[in-house]
């Protein structure tokens, strides 16, 4: 064990069970470095635990359990990390912490079970998982929430076994068990009543799948508050669904404005949208560092924080944009060093396809296992694109472009020419050589391209490896069978031996 880089068997940290055998030693320097961060988590976790309406709501609703493993899920993606690369993952993914408290705090003060803030709650918009929030933008004097990430989507990331009890429940109830898990979990928790009954309207968007069709239907029954749903455009792009579109876009702000008395303000929308562009320069300019042979921000911490910002915060955040800039700073600071991201960049992937919610440490298992770095992922491919911040026409085709590249539905909806096509562009630009293809069984809409994905990739010269996954539900494809799948075609089809062996089989199936 030490300071470098691989110097260490990562795979001794994981005994089967819920937490690891010790923490990492990375050298004095890094190792005091990640500590002191790791007890900022507890703090901003205490911190938060020390409102009444928050404490009451970790003994009112069960997935709040899940959050003791926010600490351990940071020690999972900073495994092997040091230097440039670890201040830049403890930098994204700390925000993101912080954001999320503030969100859930914001939910419970207004929940009538806990804080009971009535005038809060009347100026809440309750956004779906998948919805994001720019079109918030212009209500400054309303807030935007979204009950399902928390309760789902997060919970999925901090412990793979949080969401069975809701998806037994949403079974029980009749849902089909070959159902997408993402809306049958969502759906599951509205059965239990454990979400905060909220808002004073709800806006729902078609995603991917009619799973989530469904799910959206028929938990807007069950909020009882009135409900838009905003149909996107599936064939998204084509020239001639713009126009209906940006209709759309018309019709969710006229709705807001009918429920809550607000007047829909550009000026404050085009504020927000500037920030929100700077947001978008600075992830290009993280692109143009990772197609070096020195690539610094990559892999899950790119993907969660790039999330965070697209669909969450939206440019409304002013400390997104600072904490963007920072991370400009690091990763320029990374590429003059040239300091490397991985023991070995053997092999420059791209990962396809919608990840595994419960394993997003595979990118850094792939980096420290096989020397695979993950440049990029798919869902952070949605949107390079500037909105308009001085005319309120073209801003509303160019918000309207914004939801129909939003996460989740980008590549699973618009045709070959974005699900397929666009892939080996962006290995091109990446300088990629490999493509990590997430194969989630419950998923119709990607699940038609896999002959045409293994033709494109023997026509490119790419080298192809499926990891198939569940999405929430790793009781059917676990961790460990993702692995196996990348160990399998890196030792028989390349016949490369890994760099760290400790990393290449363990039982992870009791950890959070």
């Amino acid at each position: 064990m030490g300071k470098a880089m691989g110097s260490e068997p990562l795979g001794r940290f994981y005994s089967g069970k819920k937490a690891k055998k010790r923490r990492e030693w990375r050298g004095l320097k890094d190792t005091w470095y990640d500590y002191v961060h790791w007890l900022g988590i507890w703090k901003t976790l205490i911190g938060f635990m020390l409102r009444i309406s928050n404490l009451r709501a970790f003994f009112r609703y069960r997935w709040m359990v899940n959050y003791l493993a926010v600490p351990d899920f940071f020690d999972r993606h900073t495994e092997g990390l040091r230097g440039t690369q670890l201040r830049i993952t403890r930098t994204a993914l700390e925000l993101v912490v912080t954001d999320m408290c503030k969100s859930m705090g914001v939910m419970f003060r207004a929940d009538p079970a806990l804080g009971n803030d009535k005038a809060l709650n009347e100026r809440l918009v309750v956004f779906d998982e998948n919805m994001m929030s720019e079109i918030m933008n212009g209500f400054p004097n309303l807030k935007w929430v979204s009950v399902e990430v928390p309760a789902v989507y997060t919970c999925a990331m901090m412990a793979q076994d949080s969401l069975f009890y809701y998806l037994d429940k949403a079974q029980e109830y009749g849902i089909p068990n070959d159902v997408c898990p993402m809306p049958a979990a969502e759906f599951g928790v509205s059965l239990e009543d454990d979400y905060p009954r909220i808002g004073k309207c709800a806006i729902q968007c078609n995603t991917t799948c009619d799973g989530s069709l469904m799910g959206n239907g028929l938990m807007a029954a069950r909020m009882g508050i009135p409900t838009f749903q905003l149909a996107v455009p599936i064939r998204h792009g084509e020239d001639s669904v713009q126009q209906y579109a940006a209709e759309e876009i018309r019709n969710a702000i006229a709705f807001i404005e009918e429920q809550t008395g607000e007047t829909f303000d550009w000026n404050a929308f085009f504020a927000s949208m500037k920030d929100f562009n700077q947001e978008t320069a600075h992830l290009l300019e993280w692109y143009e560092v990772s197609r070096s042979p020195y690539p610094q921000f990559t892999d899950n911490s790119l993907s969660l924080y790039r999330y965070a910002v697209y669909m969450a915060a939206g440019g409304r955040e002013k400390e997104f944009l600072r904490r963007d800039q920072k991370l400009t700073r690091l990763v320029m600071r990374g590429y003059e060093r040239r300091e490397p991201c991985a023991v070995k960049l053997r092999h420059r992937a791209i990962t396809w396809g919608v990840q595994a919610a419960y394993y997003t440490a595979f990118a850094g298992w792939l980096t420290n296992c096989w020397g695979i770095v993950p440049l990029v992922d798919m869902l952070t491919l949605c949107s390079t694109r500037e909105v308009n911040t001085e005319d309120p026409e073209k801003a509303i085709y160019d918000l309207a472009y914004l939801y129909e590249k939003m996460i989740m539905r980008s590549r699973s909806n618009g045709g070959y020419e974005v699900g397929v096509a666009d892939l080996w562009r962006y290995c091109e630009y990446f300088h990629a050589d490999m493509v990590i293809m997430y194969a989630h069984m419950g998923c119709k809409s990607m699940s038609g391209y896999h002959g045409l994905f293994e033709e494109e990739a023997r026509r490119h010269g790419i080298h192809l490896v499926w990891a198939t996954h569940g999405l929430m539900d790793a009781r059917g494809v676990g961790r460990r069978d993702m692995r196996t799948e990348v160990n399998r075609y890196m030792r028989t089809v390349l016949r490369e031996e890994p760099l760290d062996p400790s990393l290449e089989d363990f039982d992870d199936e009791q950890a959070w």
